[in-house]
């Protein structure tokens, strides 16, 4: 299925906000997430093809932003890893927009593998299942412990303990 430009546009208005929000989470301002949701929509103009369903269409915009932020974050290298010892003592901070809990998030996320930071921003930040988090991944429960278990890995003695 291949969406017209007026069929895009109506996805913009109606679901704009959802990129704008995960992208403001992710990116930590709101002049990069502004360009992250541009960013995601400008695709779908360039590429009307790449959204198969349009029932779908949240998910493909879910997905669509967390790869884009965390290529960002990964390439300015300003992200962080989010990771069980960081992310669930501070998920309650991270809600309420602690910007020194999300700077530290950040900057973990940007030091891990694009699966990698996907599987723990799934598991750790949306709170999502094993299953669901494999779901997105496209590959199974175990490789999503796998993936975990590797971010717990990369991190250093003094981040562990923190």
């Amino acid at each position: 299925m291949t969406l017209t430009s007026a069929e895009i546009e109506r996805l913009y208005r109606s679901h704009g906000h959802i990129v704008l929000r995960r992208a403001r989470l992710l990116v930590g301002s709101e002049s990069d997430a502004q360009e992250v949701l541009q960013e995601i929509f400008a695709s779908l103009l360039r590429e009307p093809d790449s959204l198969h369903n349009s029932a779908a269409a949240v998910g493909w915009l879910y997905q669509a932003t967390t790869h884009h932020c965390l290529n960002q974050l990964r390439n300015r290298r300003t992200g962080a890893r989010l990771l069980d010892a960081h992310v669930a003592p501070r998920q309650s901070e991270l809600v309420s927009g602690n910007a020194e809990a999300l700077a530290d998030v950040r900057r973990l996320l940007a030091r891990m593998d694009e699966e990698t930071a996907q599987a723990v921003v799934y598991t750790h930040l949306d709170g999502m299942t094993h299953s669901e988090t494999a779901e997105l991944l496209g590959c199974s429960r175990r490789q999503v412990g796998y993936l975990l278990e590797r971010a717990q890995q990369t991190l250093s003695p003094e981040e562990k303990q923190a």
